[in-house]
């Protein structure tokens, strides 16, 4: 495919799905991906990308639909649109089992692993809330006039439609009617008391201080991050612990995901007094509040994170415990300096996944047991395959459908492995 005919159209009839929110379909023995579509459907589909040895498009008509296509649930997702909601044109039971089955395949092929019969596999909802109106933060970029927006699926372009289904209603009321800062990155959130919060900044710069309150001022090359409205800090609760976590800092999207993860480490990390237990990737610290109940007083738990703005939040929250360390630095470098061997390590690593280096120090110090949660199914994957080479068996593996309307999924493994078996 050359430029010329990269907006040349075929009619495509799609397999399974693939990784990525694309279904696999074929034209003369090349693979193709095609997004907007769901397995089992002919469409017309346009190109949009040549990789050389595939091609990428999008479908643009639906000639032929699933029995599980629906009217989309986001007005400003699809081709053309945003790139927020790429699976809102399907029934939500059949997006949690094509997200279920991307997952066992990406397992076989990449981990080693067979998780269950893959016409089996399916995602779990979280919560009650259902497919819409889920999401409690959100960051919008902002267009030279000033116009905040949503991205295009892989694009610099900027959709300024903000009805996005992911949303709760009056999340954005207003923001769209504002004219913001050129080139800025407007977060927005609604906390655990329903305030909503508004702070914007400049690519790239560093957040505020902890308490900053200064309002926005005017335009300005040089933005620095200021608070809009509300605070910079949201509330955030989580079995009876209240967080105050920066509102440019990561908090789980889903107003639920936060709680049921932790009650599932809780479960699954069997820790007992006087235990030690590593909370990696550990954020503002809500698997370490967790942890810190299992080993009691007498046990020890270190939560560990590159970000200051999430250690200053977990320092906080987590003052009256005692047997709480936190650490600001790389998981690899704490590993590296740990002299005494945990019980339970906990990993909640970003999209790219935890990596040979950090799996083979945590094999290394003789872990036995391991938490490992992951939201890219590939890299949670390969994760899990260099697990497998260290001798440590799944013991548990449930996959959670936290980004509803989207292809993005949580994946949560318990890797078992003998004492000094390394």
């Amino acid at each position: 495919m050359t430029d010329d005919s990269a907006r040349e159209e075929l009619t495509l009839t799609t397999e399974g799905a693939a990784n990525g929110g694309s279904c696999v379909a074929r034209h003369e023995g090349r693979v193709v991906f095609v997004r907007y579509a769901l397995p089992g459907e002919t469409v017309r589909a346009r190109l949009v990308g040549d990789r050389g040895s595939y091609w990428n498009a999008e479908a643009v008509e639906v000639l032929e639909p699933s029995a599980d296509r629906i009217d989309s649930l986001c007005p400003v997702a699809g081709v053309d649109g945003a790139g927020c909601c790429d699976l809102a044109f399907a029934r939500p039971a059949a997006v949690r089992g094509i997200k279920g089955a991307v997952v066992a395949n990406q397992l076989a092929r990449l981990g080693g692993y067979q998780w269950r019969d893959e016409s089996e596999a399916t995602a779990e909802p979280v919560g009650e809330i259902g497919a819409t109106g889920w999401r409690t933060r959100v960051r919008l970029d902002t267009s030279a006039d000033g116009r905040a927006g949503f991205h295009r699926y892989h694009s610099s372009e900027l959709v300024h439609r903000l009805d996005c289904a992911q949303l709760p209603a009056g999340m954005l009321d207003g923001i769209a009617d504002r004219q913001w800062p050129a080139a800025a990155a407007v977060h927005v959130a609604v906390d655990d008391d329903g305030a909503r919060h508004v702070v914007v900044g400049g690519s790239g710069q560093r957040s505020a201080p902890r308490g900053a309150r200064r309002k926005l001022g005017g335009r300005s090359p040089g933005l620095r991050t200021a608070v809009d409205e509300g605070d910079y800090e949201a509330v955030q609760r989580v079995d009876g612990r209240t967080w105050h976590v920066p509102v440019t800092a990561f908090w789980q999207a889903h107003r639920d995901a936060a709680s049921l993860y932790s009650a599932l480490v809780s479960q699954w990390a069997q820790l007992g007094p006087g235990m030690t237990a590593w909370d990696l990737y550990g954020g503002a610290g809500v698997f370490a509040a967790a942890l810190a109940r299992g080993v009691g007083e007498t046990g020890a738990v270190l939560t560990v994170d590159t970000s200051r703005g999430a250690s200053r939040s977990a320092r906080a929250a987590l003052a009256d415990l005692g047997n709480v360390s936190v650490l600001t630095d790389s998981v690899r470098r704490a590993l590296t300096g740990q002299r005494h061997r945990a019980d339970v390590a906990v990993l909640d690593p970003p999209r790219t996944g935890a990596g040979r280096e950090v799996i083979d120090l945590l094999a290394a110090a003789d872990v036995p047991r391991i938490i490992h949660i992951g939201c890219e199914a590939a890299s949670f994957a390969r994760d899990i395959g260099l697990y497998r080479g260290h001798g440590y068996a799944v013991e548990e593996l449930r996959v959670f459908d936290s980004f509803p309307l989207t292809h993005h999924v949580e994946c949560i493994a318990v890797l078992q492995r003998p004492t000094g078996s390394a």
